[in-house]
């Protein structure tokens, strides 16, 4: 008892001293735009866990160390405060509303001139931060892209092998090619992949955004205008600059959990921010996560009458062995859906003051990713293979040089391996299913040096790195050819790609009227296609994914070189004009020059006109030079391998196969800035892009040249011309009351009013002398992204809760599927999806939130239409249009997205639980 008593005295006597050596602060919190009180705001001592928060009349008190020197003051919805503590012991603090302070961030990307606000801008620039994406509840950086920039696309598709890597994305329906995508104002690399599936991104690349971790993230800028004498290349329809976080404002560590409400897919992660302050601008921040994401798959019922006619020889033993096995395993042990998906992330972003306004900065981010994935179930009534058949069933009969596939063998080896029929019970044999492994590495680096004054000169000097690796490995397969002595696993090989980037840049005023920057930047890139093992190519090569042949190995290099030179004039007040000229030489392909015009006049503070006029060009990838390979896809039901020749082969060559060269582009833009208050803005942009020479992945061709057999060759070509045109809405009204707390309205939209290709593929085909494209390529690069979409979003704050509604309207998009009837077209119609989020804060440094995405379970929707008389025919027969629904979705396996893909998920509803700590 003395010893309790002894201990509790001790315990008072410390706390005494603690109170005697700290001192109470109280005082009131409001909003600055109507003065009104807020509850629930955070307040903090700076460097320490000593925190509280306002109650509802918006007053607190606190004890603060005698030594602190700043308390900071942050509320969802409101620009986070740190405010001096000064010899009284009463505050009165005026917070900011955050979108008010988004009107007046400075944009750093667009113009070589001097930075401008939003609403100074003579640009189209869309402003992100990090809290409206992660309001989304989507895991990846792209993911939540889709759900917050109306002129961003991007979903996954249905096959999954080298893709389950990397999920094409589109600004203004212009592949990911076109689009620059910048880390802190520096060239992030491209991905080595290049996409050749039949769906949205056939025969393009582009940088991996999903490997930019949304907590290292301070904000996104993203120019929806041409850039490339800003910028150099790929910067056709737009720059999306990813602008990390800097100084250190506490340590945070996050926990989620989330999964599909149907299909499983359940998934996790964690990730940590910190770092540290030095002076008065240094300072260093990291961040670290890992991410956790099971595969989600539907199980969708597959059509047996037409199996058994697709994949057997027609027999009664076939159809018996279809039908058990169908009613057995209704969706014929199929897995479509997202891959199994684990990675793990680091960041690290940093500057140092080096004095005279001087400093050295640098940042850095290292992405490890694996995935697994799934090709069609081989269902023993389609696919027998002695390879697998002999190491799952000792003792099985020797079939060797035997076609299984449908034949009478295979009815012979069904009877023989056949369980009870009537039990449902399948032991020995019941088909197999290859599944698909990447190993992706992602890195990116820079280090630069940036002085104020050089002689009147702001100077900017960095150097870049960029990399990104995958390799790939086939699983529980065989190479039919090698029969039982093929092995079940294989290393098919894989790409590479890194780039090295040296920058330079100088500006200066002239006068307070003139502006002028000049710079200069030098890029070297690598690419690799890396050989897989013998058995992954040899003959047949590995079922479901063949290796990449050794003599198609290479690693190739170029260079280039670019200077620019940018002009601003404020000519009055009001008016101003810019113009930018751009030169560039590549070692491959020649040059390139670019120009750009900018104005923008301004009517008063309230109203602003703003249009621009530029010259654009991508040029080629290494990639799309040098890839060569043998693709196996499906026809049908049936795979089929073809090859895809690269642009300096012998058979390019004698097809008629130019070297590639640059695409060239000419933009157009204009529109106007409207705000009448400090809470409400308008803007309204037109766009127009027409794009020559643009490369596109071509048909498969077969000939004989000169004695040479040409037998299915596809090929890179700059072939097309395509144009572009459409509107870009954005309008938002702020703190609007509602009941105790304020709500943010936010509307955004793009309307495509034309995408096509010049002349239609028909066009290209007569110039070129041979059927290179064909309409189900045309629909894919014209018309499978939607022509609108319209995101409507509710933001709702009041205490310690805060409330996001988005509603997200995806318009039609259409196909003209391969396995497609010529007359009829494939139409997904509008559909809007729903997300609910809601944030609770329960401590000022402890808050969870729960969002349920796709809140409705709506999933894509599509009709056939008929785009003749034969094509009505054909819908007003019950039993064709069921074959036709057969032909795209390969007899049920795909009934939602089909194979090539629709406007967004296939996985209906959705949830994602989030838990913030800050220390």
């Amino acid at each position: 008892m003395r010893k309790i008593l002894l201990n509790l005295s001790l315990l008072l006597l410390l706390s005494l001293q603690a109170l005697a050596q700290s001192r109470e602060v109280s005082g009131t919190v409001t909003d600055q735009s109507d003065g009104s009180a807020l509850a629930g705001v955070n307040i903090i001592v700076k460097g320490t866990a000593i925190g509280t928060a306002t109650d509802g009349s918006g007053r607190f008190r606190i004890q603060v160390p005698n030594g602190a020197s700043l308390l900071v003051v942050s509320f969802i919805g409101f620009v986070t405060q740190e405010v001096p503590l000064t010899e009284s012991t009463t505050l009165v603090i005026s917070l900011e509303p955050a979108a008010n302070e988004l009107q007046e961030v400075v944009i750093s990307v667009g113009s070589r001139g001097p930075q401008r606000t939003i609403t100074d801008t003579p640009l189209p620039v869309d402003n992100f931060t990090a809290k409206e994406l992660q309001t989304t509840g989507q895991l990846t950086f792209d993911k939540a892209l889709q759900y917050r920039v109306p002129s961003f696309n991007t979903v996954n598709t249905p096959v999954n092998d080298a893709t389950s890597l990397f999920d094409p994305y589109e600004i203004r329906n212009l592949g990911p090619s076109r689009t620059l995508i910048l880390i802190n104002g520096k060239r992030k690399n491209l991905t080595a992949l290049v996409y050749t599936q039949t769906s949205p991104g056939r025969g393009e690349t582009g940088a991996d955004l999903s490997a930019i971790p949304t907590d290292a993230i301070k904000r996104i800028e993203i120019l929806r205008d041409g850039a490339s004498a800003q910028y150099g290349s790929d910067a056709i329809a737009g720059v999306m600059n990813v602008i990390l976080k800097d100084r250190y404002e506490g340590t945070t560590v996050s926990v989620n959990t989330g999964s599909t409400l149907k299909y499983g897919g359940a998934g996790y992660g964690i990730n940590y921010n910190s770092g540290a302050n030095f002076g008065d601008k240094g300072f260093i921040n990291y961040n670290l996560s890992f991410n956790r994401q099971e595969s989600a798959i539907r199980k969708d019922p597959i059509d047996a009458a037409r199996d058994f006619s697709d994949l057997t020889d027609g027999s009664p033993t076939a159809q018996s062995a279809v039908n058990a096995f169908l009613q057995r395993f209704p969706d014929g042990l199929n897995k479509n859906g997202t891959p199994d998906n684990t990675s793990a992330k680091f960041l690290i972003n940093t500057a140092i003051p080096v004095g005279n306004g001087s400093e050295v900065y640098a940042n850095a981010a290292y992405v490890y990713r694996k995935t697994r994935s799934f090709a069609n179930y081989r269902q023993p009534y389609w696919r027998i293979d002695q390879g697998l058949l002999h190491k799952r069933i000792p003792g099985a009969p020797d079939y060797t040089g035997v076609d299984y596939e449908g034949g009478p063998n295979g009815a012979a080896v069904q009877a023989a391996f056949a369980a009870d029929k009537a039990a449902g019970l399948y032991q020995g044999y019941i088909g197999y299913q290859p599944s698909f492994d990447g190993d992706l590495s992602d890195y990116n680096g820079t280090i630069g040096f940036r002085t104020a004054d050089l002689g009147g000169w702001k100077q900017d000097m960095s150097l870049t790195v960029g990399g990104n690796k995958m390799l790939f490995t086939v699983d529980n397969t065989v190479n039919r050819a090698l029969v039982k002595n093929s092995p079940t696993s294989f290393k098919p090989g894989g790409f590479a790609f890194n780039h090295l980037v040296g920058n330079i840049d100088f500006s200066r005023p002239i006068s307070d009227k003139l502006f002028i920057a000049l710079g200069s930047e030098f890029r070297s890139e690598n690419w690799e296609l890396i050989a897989g093992d013998t058995a992954s190519y040899s003959s047949e090569g590995a079922n479901s994914f063949p290796g990449f042949q050794q003599q198609n190995a290479i690693r190739v290099n170029r260079f280039n070189f670019g200077a620019y030179a940018d002009i601003t004039w404020d000519i009055t007040e009001h008016f101003l004009i810019g113009g930018t000229y751009r030169s560039e030489i590549y070692s491959d392909f020649g040059s390139a020059n670019v120009y750009k015009l900018t104005s923008r006049y301004k009517f008063g503070e309230s109203f602003t006109l703003r249009g621009s006029v530029s010259s654009g060009f991508r040029a080629p990838t290494l990639h799309q030079q040098y890839l060569s390979l043998t693709q196996a896809s499906f026809v049908g039901g049936d795979i089929v391998n073809t090859g895809l020749a690269n642009n300096v082969s012998k058979e390019a060559r004698l097809i008629g196969v130019p070297k590639l060269k640059a695409e060239k582009a000419n933009n157009i833009s204009f529109g106007f800035g409207l705000n009448p208050s400090s809470n409400f803005s308008l803007t309204v942009d037109y766009y127009q892009v027409r794009i020559k020479d643009r490369i596109i992945y071509s048909n498969e061709v077969s000939d004989n040249i000169q004695g040479v057999q040409i037998d299915n060759i596809s090929f890179f070509i700059n072939a097309a011309e395509t144009k572009t045109s459409g509107v870009d809405f954005v309008a938002s009204y702020r703190n609007l009351p509602l009941g105790r707390g304020k709500v943010v309205i936010n509307l955004a939209g793009n309307y495509t009013i034309k995408n096509e290709l010049v002349g239609g593929y028909q066009a290209l085909n007569t110039n070129f002398g041979y059927d290179i494209y064909n309409q189900t390529q045309e629909s894919i690069l014209t018309t499978s992204r939607p022509k609108s979409k319209i995101i409507l979003g509710l933001d709702y704050s009041v205490g310690k809760f805060s409330v996001n509604l988005n509603n997200t309207l995806f318009g039609k998009t259409t196909f003209n599927n391969a396995d497609l009837n010529e007359n009829l077209t494939l139409e997904f119609i509008p559909n809007v999806v729903t997300d609910l989020g809601v944030q609770y804060n329960f401590t000022p440094n402890f808050s969870g939130s729960l969002t349920f995405q796709n809140l409705l379970n709506r999933f894509p929707e599509y009709k056939l239409k008929a785009n003749n008389a034969i094509g009505e025919s054909i819908l007003a027969n019950p039993a064709q249009v069921k074959d036709e629904v057969n032909n795209i979705t390969f007899n049920g396996r795909y009934p939602v997205l089909t194979y090539d893909g629709s406007q967004f998920s296939q996985l209906g509803s959705m949830y994602l639980l989030q838990f913030n700590y800050k220390f």
